[in-house]
């Protein structure tokens, strides 16, 4: 090899890309996808849901739960980013039990990606009621409140327990919500207490999740002034107060149901209408 030849090797190996580890199948790869630290290969691999099959929970597969159940909740429908696979599980795992932190970021886009299928399908209902608004001889510019996009007000992370913070040393579902609140340029406020530790939910049937998460959370008298304050500078005061909870994985909804009412509670106190969802980062 000629000495050219050498010198334009070595200027290539300059100025190549570094190889990053992936964060899924580490593996060092040059073709990274738009996720931080994770190659195109493993991003193409991610189970997203695109279009849900549930359009209460937001499951990807057919849902017996949401058809036959009628129990009242005030939340209205949850949206994940992710099928909860094995892959799925390891991620989460990595982040939740590990405290791997360089996960943080990605688990936090990822998230972002349900609030971003939950927010088109609002748009697109929004504009198919205004233009049914607008063919009616009774419909008034002046009914109409709001911006000409749905965006969210108020991020609320799912509460831990005391023994459950000491344990992994943060709130997964309060980090998560910190990175899309962050991107999205949406408050969030911690704004629930978890009254009593419930125990892992894994290995428990659905009725007895349900029974254990009843009143397992109640709005944080210290954070009533935050609330408060923020009432004041809300934007589209004059519409409904519009809630997203924050969770790291849907099972069964028992969770996000308990902290959905006293929610609904607190809004009712104070004279607010209220509109209550949820994101979660995986929906088994």
């Amino acid at each position: 090899m000629s000495r050219l030849s050498q010198w334009l090797k070595k200027a290539e190996l300059l100025l190549a890309p570094p190889l990053t580890r992936c964060l899924i199948c580490g593996k060092n790869s040059k073709g990274m996808s738009s996720l931080p630290e994770v190659c195109s290969n493993c991003a193409a691999a991610i189970p997203w849901i695109q279009i849900p099959r549930c359009t209460t929970c937001g499951r990807h597969v057919g849902c017996p739960d949401c058809t036959r159940s009628n129990e009242p909740t005030p939340l209205i429908c949850n949206r994940s980013a992710v099928a909860y696979n094995e892959v799925v599980r390891e991620l989460i795992g990595q982040y939740k039990y590990r405290g791997n932190e360089r996960y943080t970021i990605l688990l936090g886009l990822m998230l972002d990606q349900a609030y971003g299928l939950l927010k088109a399908e609002q748009d697109r209902e929004r504009q198919s009621q205004l233009k049914e608004r607008r063919r009616s001889s009774l419909f008034s510019f002046l009914d109409y409140k709001g911006g000409d996009t749905w965006e969210a007000d108020l991020l609320i992370p799912v509460p831990v327990s005391g023994a459950r913070l000491v344990e992994r040393g943060f709130n997964q579902a309060e980090r998560l919500g910190h990175v899309l609140s962050t991107h999205r340029g949406i408050p969030q406020l911690t704004l629930l207490l978890r009254t009593h530790h419930t125990g892992k939910q894994s290995f428990k049937s659905r009725a007895e999740r349900f029974s254990d998460m009843k009143h397992a959370f109640a709005v944080d008298p210290g954070m009533m002034d935050r609330f408060t304050d923020w009432l004041q500078t809300r934007r589209n005061s004059g519409a409904p107060l519009r809630i997203i909870i924050v969770d790291d994985i849907y099972t069964t909804g028992s969770t996000l149901r308990a902290c959905a009412e006293p929610l609904q509670r607190l809004a009712d106190e104070c004279g607010l209408a209220v509109e209550i969802r949820s994101l979660t980062l995986a929906r088994s």
